[in-house]
């Protein structure tokens, strides 16, 4: 089993307006309701795949159910997404995203999320505890809800690693800089949250400065441009076999799921890049975030360049 954590859950509302017009009023075409946050994003993917995976985080109030009846609605087609969710006072928050069909742009809106007490914050993990028994690798995914303390993350990296479980951390800021002390796998931010961290706005650089700073391994996503990887054994590019346009939310959570296929197979880091690049690039075309389009998967699996060095 994967497992993938999600401490700041979400309902992810998707609107679709002819065109986005600042201080007007739209008409929307459609409206799409789906759970979300970074980490379910990944799970989803990976049980498109056939990957036994497990979800858990935050859930509350009548927007956390409404992600749990979602989620289980979904299970009627992967049977292998479980919810292992953890129910908290406060209610879960909402994200919206309106694209504009004439640009193609997305504009998003994030909420918050709840205020998770130090009991809930126990009792959360407690579970995590428990599932890291089962977990051939786990994913520690997004923002941190208000409540939890900075280096919530870096604590659940050192769990992990007590378990002798693969553990990736895809997060940004202060919880990104406190989990690399705690030495994660892999860690796999954008340009823009490496430059926070590192000061370095070159890929490769900013990367090789992560990783000395405790990661095993640091990939950065490149947007369009693919994805840099740099590991024990050097530094690896690579790129979609063709730029595609759509919508990039949640290209970067598919990544994070190609990753974990590579090291759940024993695959070596070159194979998981491939698979990430490809996902990603399947994500771009998809309706939403934690969904691929399976042609244009299986197109750029056969078709990602990669090359060695800068």
């Amino acid at each position: 089993m994967i497992l993938t954590v999600t401490l700041n859950a979400a309902l992810d509302v998707t609107y679709r307006v002819p065109r986005l017009d600042p201080h007007g009023t739209h008409r929307v075409r459609s409206t799409t309701e789906r759970p979300g946050g970074k980490g379910l994003n990944v799970a989803r993917v990976l049980a498109a795949l056939g990957y036994a995976t497990a979800v858990t985080g935050f859930v509350g109030g009548d927007t956390g159910r409404a992600v749990r009846a979602l989620l289980d609605a979904e299970r009627g087609h992967h049977r292998s997404l479980r919810d292992e969710l953890v129910t908290v006072e406060g209610g879960t928050r909402r994200t919206l995203a309106v694209v504009d069909e004439t640009t193609g742009d997305t504009t998003q809106f994030n909420e918050a999320g709840p205020e998770i007490s130090a009991q809930e914050w126990e009792a959360f993990r407690d579970a995590y505890r428990r599932l890291l028994g089962e977990a051939e690798a786990v994913a520690l995914c997004g923002s941190l809800p208000p409540g939890l303390p900075v280096g919530a993350y870096a604590g659940l990296v050192r769990e992990a690693r007590a378990a002798e479980v693969p553990v990736f951390l895809d997060t940004s800021g202060e919880p990104l800089r406190r989990g690399l002390a705690a030495r994660p796998d892999l860690v796999k931010p954008n340009l823009a949250e490496l430059a926070e961290i590192t000061g370095s706005t070159d890929p490769v650089g900013a990367a090789r400065d992560a990783r000395r700073r405790g990661a095993r391994a640091v990939a950065a996503s490149l947007g369009a441009d693919g994805m840099v990887l740099v590991t024990e054994d050097g530094t690896r590019r690579a790129r979609p076999p063709r730029r595609l346009d759509g919508n990039p939310t949640g290209a970067g959570d598919s990544a994070v799921a190609g990753l974990l296929i590579g090291v759940v197979r024993g695959r070596g880091w070159r194979e998981a890049l491939v698979e990430a690049v490809a996902l990603s690039t399947a994500t771009v075309v998809a309706e939403a975030a934690g969904e691929f389009v399976g042609e244009v998967y299986r197109e750029a699996l056969g078709g990602v360049e990669v090359w060695e060095g800068e």
